[in-house]
């Protein structure tokens, strides 16, 4: 036999309601007295209460172990890759020579890149270095010992100075320098106490035609031993990163050119191909002259 339950009119639901908000003749708010609502709010007080008190306790105790100058683990920057300036999307550098906005972008870029090298400002900030040695500068007992660097002048990148240039770095006549410059690892001695350069190339046989003639400042690529090693952004306050310019001369124009320069060093790889910029970079060119 199918009992049939007694449908509630919607002024019983209403009052129900009410009732469960708040019973007058229990005293209940929400299904539960004053002494039980203290009792569940005390609780949770003191359980989230514990677990923020143990979570910061866990990050002071973390935070005691990690240094603010140098990153406690370093191990996906064992080999320093390298970078080029002008930075473009997609590492591509395009200049029409007859098209001043193409190329004035770039310029401008280099212009704010170059100007912490210019001589008077690396003669103020640091220190003139013996070459072919690295400049270690032990902590001498003083935590935090702030670390001198050594000057790159903006005069030894040569015809790519931009200094005094009506041609601004080569790209109103279509012969651009492109900067190379490697990217800072903390405490790393680069080279391996041998000397280092950085040399260019085009990637295919048809790039390498089209590349034609180019010069490179300093001479041969050639990146110091005295600019290392980085004591890290909080230590080397002042530090300049060692440059190389190459400036292309005759590339073929209105051909997009693929160019992959590397460093040579000791104890760079430069041919693990998971990682394309493990010491190298590569960039396409492509001078456009109507």
């Amino acid at each position: 036999m199918v009992i049939q339950k007694e449908k509630k009119s919607c002024g019983q639901v209403v009052e129900e309601w009410k009732e469960f908000v708040w019973n007058p003749r229990t005293h209940q708010f929400m299904g539960r007295t004053g002494t039980s609502w203290a009792f569940i709010l005390l609780f949770y007080l003191v359980f989230y209460g514990f677990l923020t008190a143990m979570f910061t306790l866990t990050m002071w105790v973390m935070l005691q172990t990690v240094s603010d100058h140098t990153p406690k683990y370093q191990d996906r920057l064992a080999t320093p890759g390298l970078m080029i300036r002008p930075k473009t999307e997609n590492l591509d550098v395009i200049v029409n020579v007859s098209d001043t906005e193409s190329w004035n972008q770039h310029v401008q870029k280099l212009n704010k890149f170059l100007e912490p090298y210019n001589d008077s400002i690396q003669a103020q900030k640091n220190d003139v270095c013996l070459p072919g040695r690295y400049y270690e500068q032990p902590d001498n007992g003083v935590l935090n010992y702030p670390k001198r660097a050594c000057q790159f002048n903006r005069t030894q990148l040569g015809d790519c100075s931009g200094i005094g240039d009506p041609t601004h770095y080569g790209y109103s006549t279509g012969q651009p320098c492109v900067f190379i410059k490697m990217n800072r690892v903390i405490n790393f001695y680069a080279g391996a106490n041998q000397s280092m350069n950085v040399t260019c190339v085009g990637k295919r046989d048809e790039d390498a035609e089209n590349l034609g003639n180019f010069v490179m400042f300093p001479a041969n690529g050639s990146i110091d031993l005295m600019y290392f090693p980085y004591y890290g952004k909080k230590f080397h306050v002042n530090y300049t990163q060692p440059l190389v310019a190459v400036k292309f001369l005759n590339v073929t124009p209105n051909v997009e050119v693929n160019v992959e320069c590397r460093i040579n060093a000791a104890n760079i790889a430069t041919d693990d191909e998971r990682d394309k910029f493990a010491g190298r970079v590569a960039f396409k060119l492509r001078i456009n002259k109507t």
